[in-house]
């Protein structure tokens, strides 16, 4: 009986033993805890002050909204002058989307929130007005608003074991970097990083543009460290998760992401370095009969204990993450989710923040210090007037170092200047009344800005066609309609060079032509298409996005469908170009096809008409040497 306490403290320790290696050391313990009715194994072990895990609206949930409010509320303006009613010209002939918004993901939800941001961008417009001219206060709140370049926080003091958040206000866009320093410490060493966007009005959490959870003790499906990204969305819920390293080897071949691998292939691969300096460090004590010898490790980014520098940078095809230099991850976009959306960056669990830095984010310049204004304002166009190429130029509210850099270069061919060229950006509303306020300095400053009534989803751009369509054709008259990015370096001279020598005037599709494309039916391609959306195995032929030119027939013809209900919206904008040529050609229209292999669709080759994917710097870079040369010289060349 003396012996039964004894027995009793024993069995005790080894159940907390157990209960100490369940609980803390088994990496089954992330998942045990976590909410037991989702099927994503990359749920974080928790986010920021977050409370109850975000429900999912029921699918079957109707989308109620009534017409006219949505159209009176985005109809409704006052006391706007002149040139501000400039960037509305196609406004008012888009009040017809709300009926024909069939086939376009976001499409009413989209409408909706443009409609309240509208209002509220006019709230502050008429407060503006009743400043005074010249009044300091006006010039101190001009100066608040504007959109920061870059962002820091290397207070400790800021940084709480409960996670630490980073206002991203105007959003991200390419070439725009997150850096943070810190640790991974604590008991699992796990952290988490998420992107996340806006809140919609109406749903109890924002999407997460990217999660990017690193789980030093591995998880469910490996013992080791491993990196899961993914995304999520009310609507869809977490989507398919990327993992580094991944489990199938056969994984880490997919196709890289702006040119870079979506895994490292130094993740997860033997550290011959480390394994070197043991065998090096003590070669008197090295004994190769031992049985098992010093364990191999592995490579692995992030470290319990170990300092990192870590940067997420975002790039033309997703983000891309290095650490201490080398780079780890990318991440490609997922459909509708950009990262102009990202409104914060949230950083949680196991690590010891010393520092964040945000930078290179959207701003626009200061018109006090644009010391060529002038040179860069467009003059209106009269209403019908006529023009050799109209150029609808593709851009979203927070590009605004893209949009001067156009207004700098190739806006300033003389035959712009001379008015037989007419340039105009396209441009939806930010969820951001900040951005919206820029924007809105931006229009009406430079002149060159038409304004869209709809939040600028990736899946909508369809409608900037449409609206690019009615300007060429209905607001003025233009014997040829170009669309074209914000991103890309327009020869125009040469464009109109080119439409002179192949000399057809009506049924013209001229650009870099696909014949026979597939449909991308990979649900996380940011171009998926669903069998339900294009149910034949190929499209029409289409030409592609960074620069094509139709001739103003079929620009008057789009819109003329569209205005009578006829006009099938897709979301591939380009490739909806080609199916609305298509269905002219079958009701008896002569439709020629043009190609021109000197359209770069990815980059730039010496001799180009078009050069696409080219950042700021690039822009300037290629009009200097135009400027030089007079011809078409890539940079670096």
């Amino acid at each position: 009986m003396k012996t039964w306490p004894g027995g009793l403290v024993l069995v005790f320790l080894f159940t907390l033993l157990l209960f100490r290696y369940v609980i803390i050391e088994s990496p089954l313990a992330e998942r045990a805890f976590q909410n037991p009715f989702s099927h994503n194994a990359s749920i974080p072990l928790q986010l920021v002050n977050v409370g109850d895990p975000p429900v999912q609206a029921p699918k079957n949930e109707s989308f109620v909204v009534s017409s006219d409010s949505l159209v009176s509320s985005l109809l409704t303006y006052k006391n706007l002058s002149d040139r501000e009613l400039q960037s509305m010209q196609t406004w008012n002939h888009l009040a017809q989307l709300i009926g024909h918004a069939q086939g376009l993901p976001h499409a009413l939800e989209a409408i909706k929130e443009a409609a309240a941001l509208w209002q509220k961008l006019m709230v502050s417009v008429e407060d503006e007005k009743h400043i005074s001219a010249g009044n300091g206060s006006a010039r101190q709140k001009a100066k608040e608003k504007q959109c920061p370049y870059s962002i820091r926080r290397m207070n400790a003091s800021e940084f709480s074991d409960s996670g630490f958040r980073l206002k991203l206000p105007c959003g991200l866009v390419q070439g725009s970097s997150i850096t943070f320093i810190g640790t991974p410490g604590g008991i699992m060493g796990n952290f988490r990083i998420d992107l996340a966007g806006t809140t919609v009005p109406g749903e109890p959490d924002p999407p997460i543009i990217l999660h990017y959870n690193v789980r030093l003790h591995g998880d469910k499906l490996t013992d080791d460290p491993v990196i899961v990204q993914n995304t999520w969305t009310i609507a869809s819920d977490w989507g398919s998760e990327e993992r580094c390293p991944a489990p199938d080897p056969d994984h880490s071949k997919q196709a890289p992401v702006d040119d870079l691998e979506e895994c490292s292939s130094l993740v997860g691969k033997g550290d011959r370095k480390i394994i070197a300096n043991i065998r090096h460090s003590n070669m008197s004590s090295w004994t190769p009969l031992a049985k098992e010898g010093p364990k191999p490790r592995h490579y692995f980014p992030f470290k319990q204990g170990y300092l990192a520098v870590a940067t997420l940078r975002v790039g033309v095809e997703g983000i891309q993450m290095t650490v201490d230099g080398k780079h780890i991850t990318s991440f490609a976009y997922r459909e509708s989710l950009e990262p102009w959306l990202v409104s914060e960056a949230r950083f949680s669990g196991d690590i010891k923040l010393i520092s964040v830095l945000a930078s290179g984010l959207p701003t626009s310049e200061a018109l006090e210090h644009v010391i060529d204004l002038e040179v860069l304002k467009s003059p209106p166009i009269p209403v019908h007037s006529s023009v050799d190429l109209f150029i609808g130029v593709f851009s979203t509210a927070n590009n605004f170092k893209r949009r001067m850099a156009v207004r700098r270069t190739w806006m300033q061919f003389d035959i712009v200047k001379s008015r037989k060229v007419a340039v105009r950006f396209f441009v939806g509303l930010h969820k951001n009344h900040l951005v919206n306020e820029e924007l809105w300095d931006e229009a009406r400053t430079y002149g060159d800005v038409q304004l869209m009534p709809i939040v600028d989803y990736y899946s909508l751009i369809t409608w900037k066609t449409l609206a690019i369509c009615i300007y060429g054709t209905n607001v003025i008259s233009a014997k040829y309609v170009m669309k074209t990015d914000d991103d890309a370096f327009v020869r125009v001279d040469e464009v109109l060079s080119s439409l002179k020598r192949v000399n057809v005037t009506h049924g013209l599709l001229y650009g870099r032509i696909n014949h026979n494309d597939q449909p991308h039916r990979n649900p996380d391609s940011k171009w998926y298409t669903s069998p339900e959306e294009w149910p034949d195995e190929v499209y029409p032929p289409w030409a592609h996005g960074p620069g094509y030119v139709v001739s103003g027939d079929i620009a008057k013809s789009v819109y003329k469908q569209h205005k009578n209900g006829q006009l099938k919206m897709f979301k591939l904008e380009d490739v909806a170009m080609g199916i609305w040529i298509a269905n002219l050609k079958k009701k008896g229209m002569d439709v020629k096809y043009v190609e021109d292999g000197r359209i770069n669709i990815d980059g730039c080759e010496n001799g180009y008409v078009v050069a696409h994917y080219q950042a700021p710097r690039e822009m300037l870079c290629l009009w200097g040497k135009f400027q030089e040369t007079k011809r078409s010289i890539c940079c670096g060349e």
